[in-house]
């Protein structure tokens, strides 16, 4: 039968199917292979009594190592101006990596009872995304989050202690997962999601919970080719191929038209720096190595 992995933990994957769900192993030739299922992933599986055995992966549309899951249709990357303050070079690495495999991205500013982060919705609006101000204490934006990711599997991502599980309690309410506390000393949170698993929040509608990560793990994010990166900011597209060199990497080069849209306050600067971060990053990459 087929199903959808919802759970990965220690070897194990518990897969939905409309039977049920199912705790399974995965063939062995799938370490052979070098190939990990991921949660999202869409596999067929065989049950003999009540154990199950993860045969097949069906083809994915898009997977990501962090966070760990395949087959989106959407991630929403939450953030927040306040206690931990998201700093925009964190959103801006998340969104190139799924602008880089063509997953739409919706922007969630959570907190904004205690601050509107007018910057965070102005920078990122201009730059064509979706942008939903929440607060789990208000409810504020939390059924015009439910419209936007409706029909649709997403994941839920951003830096520790900014409120994807509370936004997701506050979405399904019986869940009660568990709410770390924010440093105040130190900034940032405390992990309370340890794996990534998937929550149905209504018929056709599923949500994966990641766990958060920090400033230090952008390191172990994907890296995109240099060739690739302007193609990731989608608000680079309306200037990319009108340079005056073919092969422009809208650093220095004159006559740039990503440069020149940036002058004119068309791009916004901590975007635009951001990418400049990123392609410092891909030029250290051997394309070689990947083969």
């Amino acid at each position: 039968m087929t199903g959808r992995i919802i759970r990965s933990l220690s070897g194990f994957y518990e897969v939905q199917t409309p039977s049920g769900a199912v705790t399974c192993r995965a063939r062995g030739h799938f370490r052979k292979e070098g190939i990990i299922p991921l949660t999202g992933d869409l596999v067929e599986i065989s049950v003999t009594g009540n154990k199950g055995m993860v045969e097949r992966l069906l083809p994915r549309k898009n997977s990501f190592i962090r966070p760990a899951v395949a087959n989106l249709d959407a991630l929403v990357i939450f953030c927040a101006n306040v206690n931990p303050v998201t700093e925009p070079f964190l959103i801006d690495r998340v969104a190139a990596i799924a602008g880089n495999q063509g997953v739409p991205v919706m922007l969630c500013i959570n907190k904004t009872d205690l601050d509107p982060a007018h910057n965070l919705t102005g920078i990122y609006r201009q730059a064509g995304f979706t942008v939903i101000a929440t607060s789990a204490e208000t409810g504020l934006g939390v059924e015009e989050l439910r419209g936007a990711i409706s029909g649709k599997f997403v994941a839920f991502t951003g830096n520790s202690g900014v409120g994807k599980s509370s936004i997701l309690n506050c979405l399904l309410p019986e869940l009660k997962l568990p709410v770390g506390e924010v440093s105040e000393k130190l900034g940032r949170g405390r992990h309370t999601t340890r794996h990534v698993e998937i929550y149905r929040l209504d018929e056709d509608t599923f949500v994966a919970d990641t766990p958060g990560f920090s400033s230090f793990d952008t390191d172990r994010m994907e890296i995109i080719l240099k060739e690739n990166l302007q193609y990731a900011f989608p608000d680079f597209g309306p200037y990319v191929g009108k340079c005056r060199f073919h092969d422009c990497a809208h650093l220095k080069e004159p006559e740039c038209a990503v440069t020149e849209a940036l002058r004119e306050g068309k791009i916004q600067p901590s975007r635009y720096d951001s990418y400049v971060r990123l392609y410092e990053k891909a030029k250290e990459i051997k394309v070689w190595e990947l083969e």
